[in-house]
């Protein structure tokens, strides 16, 4: 599926250089780290390249592969973990754009093998749900792609064990904004903790808010 409101190969690539750029600057990509990407069409993606920094990406950079990840335009390699980005594709029609960073706080509790699942705020449970922790994997490996699957039909993020974190959604947009969230809830959840007192919110209040979640995404598509 793929629902861009009729935006060119030129609209996509400006928007993978912007978001990159945010991205850098709110430190989650630091050095040449991260990549993103977002489907062209049925049978092809946009990627960021490997070893360029987010802050000094260009629009001429990005590269388009395959759903099999072969390369098929670029004067730049494409990045070596377009497995992580393939297994999400598949296992989700309606994945539009997929972000991979490592963000600070998350990736600390990704290092510190936790999982941010516990529903503290309600921030936490409109945007995102529960996120999960996939099993440690070597970077650039079959490994990464064979530790999302399981996890990637019911989460929109998850956390990668000793690595850093990947959000997906609907848009660039949507899966960037995934990403900020998460960073956010994993500050929370810190800072909860170090206070001594945390309150997860009780079950009925979760079904309530995801209710809530249901109505204004259908008054949002109105």
């Amino acid at each position: 599926m793929v629902n861009h409101d009729r935006q060119t190969e030129d609209e996509l690539r400006r928007e993978l250089v912007r978001f990159s750029k945010w991205l850098y600057r709110l430190g989650f990509m630091t050095g040449t780290s991260g990549n993103l990407s977002v489907r062209l069409d049925q049978e092809k993606l946009l990627v960021t390249p490997t070893g360029v920094s987010k802050y000094l990406l260009r629009s001429a950079d990005i590269v388009i592969v395959d759903l099999e990840g072969r390369q098929l335009t670029g004067s730049r390699k494409v990045t070596s973990e377009i497995g992580m980005h393939l297994a999400i594709y598949r296992n989700r029609e309606d994945v539009e754009a997929v972000i991979h960073s490592h963000p600070p706080i998350a990736t600390a509790f990704a290092c510190a093998g936790r999982p941010l699942d516990e529903m503290l705020c309600q921030e936490a449970v409109m945007i995102l749900g529960a996120v999960p922790l996939a099993s440690y994997a070597t970077t650039g490996t079959d490994e990464v792609s064979a530790s999302l699957a399981p996890l990637v039909p019911k989460h929109d993020a998850i956390l990668m064990a000793n690595h850093g974190a990947v959000t997906y959604g609907g848009s660039l947009f949507n899966a960037f904004s995934k990403m900020e969230t998460l960073e956010h809830v994993a500050q929370v959840s810190l800072v909860a903790h170090q206070l001594g007192s945390s309150h997860t919110l009780h079950e009925e209040q979760g079904e309530r808010l995801l209710r809530a979640k249901e109505k204004y995404v259908l008054n949002a598509m109105k």
